[in-house]
């Protein structure tokens, strides 16, 4: 229980900080989502917005186990498109790597929440 709500907070720091760059609209980061991705700056903040509340979710996660999972489904929507895309785009596996791994931090922690304790 004490390793997923760890895990929960290493995932809501990652996913704020990949919220902050697409609603500040890092430049890199709209390049890539208007360029790489055929996507527009629209999609990029709505992105951003769901990665906030997954953030938020896994942040609060401690007050009860639902809210955990329901931050492992949110992040499940928005970073299974975004290996899509990265993979689309001819990034790799390198290059949705990052993504692979918050994917593994939230499936974790979503079957954790199932566990008997």
């Amino acid at each position: 229980m004490i390793l997923r709500y760890a895990t929960n907070l290493k995932l809501a720091k990652d996913l704020y900080a990949a919220s902050k760059r697409k609603l500040t609209g890092n430049p890199y980061t709209k390049q890539l989502f208007t360029q790489d991705f055929k996507l527009s700056e629209r999609a990029m903040k709505l992105a951003g917005v769901i990665e906030l509340i997954a953030s938020g979710l896994f942040a609060t996660s401690v007050l009860h186990k639902n809210i955990s999972r329901l931050g492992s489904l949110v992040t499940f929507s928005v970073l299974s498109v975004a290996v899509y895309k990265r993979l689309e785009a001819g990034h790799g596996k390198v290059g949705a790597q990052h993504a692979l791994d918050l994917l593994g931090l939230a499936a974790l922690s979503l079957i954790d929440t199932f566990s008997k304790k």
